[in-house]
């Protein structure tokens, strides 16, 4: 029986707020669709991601990973 390798969790999303250090506040959307009424609309959820150095600027579309817990709400780096 083969393991395979496990992957991380990682999301795509924009930044929409770099005002605490060495943190970046990375808001990501998805869409889901209504059993009722079959229409789409769109989720959004933030969440706090390690920013090394403050690399980061509001608007940027980055790639956030899962790591171990940095702080109390930071479960996530930015990859890039």
């Amino acid at each position: 029986m083969e393991q395979k390798p496990v992957r991380p969790q990682s999301f795509t999303g924009v930044v929409v707020k770099t005002a605490m250090k060495d943190t970046a506040t990375v808001r990501v959307d998805r869409y889901v669709k209504n059993a009722k009424y079959k229409k789409y609309f769109v989720r959004s959820k933030t969440y706090l991601a390690h920013d090394p150095g403050n690399t980061a600027a509001v608007g940027d579309r980055v790639t956030i990973v899962a790591v171990r817990p940095v702080s109390k709400r930071k479960r996530f780096a930015l990859k890039k």
